[in-house]
């Protein structure tokens, strides 16, 4: 049970951090005047689909507690990486986002680093 909550943490982190990219995309960017930052910020706030991705973070906090009930922080943590791992896998796929060599070798140190200590249990 105790990957089960880890792997909800990891799924509702990941769902909101590509929620709120795919929002933002949409509604441009930050603009200059500190008023009009203000109603922006205020208007994306309120779309439904950025509330889904705090609640999703909201969410994923509860996971989390439950994941630290079942393993050493030490050895659940690493699994939160991860999350770096779907993030640019689905970045790619759904905002054609660049693939470079510095970031593929990143991301290989962070699997590696997970398999490592997740080995240490």
């Amino acid at each position: 049970m105790g990957y089960f909550y880890i792997f909800g943490t990891i799924f509702f982190t990941v769902y909101g951090q590509i929620v709120l990219k795919w929002r933002m995309n949409g509604m441009g960017s930050l603009p200059e005047g500190t008023w009009d930052k203000v109603i922006f910020l205020i208007k994306v706030l309120f779309d439904p689909w950025v509330f889904s991705g705090f609640f999703a973070a909201f969410i994923a906090s509860f996971f989390w507690m439950a994941a630290m009930t079942k393993f050493d922080i030490s050895y659940a943590y690493p699994f939160m990486s991860s999350a770096f791992v779907l993030v640019f896998l689905l970045s790619v796929v759904l905002f054609n986002e660049a693939i470079t060599w510095h970031k593929v070798v990143g991301l290989l140190l962070i699997v590696a680093g997970i398999l490592v200590t997740s080995r240490s249990l």
